[in-house]
């Protein structure tokens, strides 16, 4: 709100199947996520928004950013290369025992908190050349909300 953008929350943007098969404990694998975050990205292509999004795999951080191309290529932008989107990406990092205690206090929502284990198996944190930051989650959330903030108004790409 405060930098006037609309904030979306992934999960809502999940097709019926992915949301059953979630429900049932079933790990999504790269085919399920794939059309989901092309959704996604279109949404981020249309305006300047906050994202939240599991994007656990470099591969889906590049679909965020370039779309379906990005499947073929799996290639980063080239140097010099100006990427489809802009996009910060903030890795939220933690102990699994912190993210699951706040997994067990969701009320409501379709993924069990089994299912925390399955992605982290699978988790590959961002790293150069990706635009990103990372952040503790053992952090208050205002001071997560600070420092967030703060790398964005670094960046007046974001701003323009």
């Amino acid at each position: 709100a405060k930098l006037g953008w609309k904030f979306y929350d992934a999960d809502d943007y999940h097709s019926p199947e992915n949301k059953k098969k979630m429900a049932e404990g079933i790990p999504l694998n790269d085919e399920d996520r794939i059309p989901w975050l092309c959704v996604l990205h279109d949404i981020l292509r249309s305006q300047d928004a906050v994202l939240a999004c599991s994007a656990l795999k470099k591969m889906y951080r590049l679909v965020l950013v370039s779309g379906a191309s990005a499947i073929e290529s799996n290639q980063p932008a080239q140097p010099g290369e100006k990427p489809a989107l802009k996009i910060l990406f903030v890795h939220l990092h933690g102990p699994i025992n912190v993210i699951a205690g706040r997994l067990e206090k969701r009320r409501g929502h379709f993924m069990p908190s089994e299912l925390l284990k399955s992605q982290f198996d699978i988790l590959e944190p961002p790293r150069a050349p990706e635009n990103f930051i990372t952040v503790s989650l053992e952090k208050s959330l205002p001071e997560i909300l600070l420092e967030i903030e703060s790398a964005i108004l670094q960046d007046e790409a974001f701003l323009e």
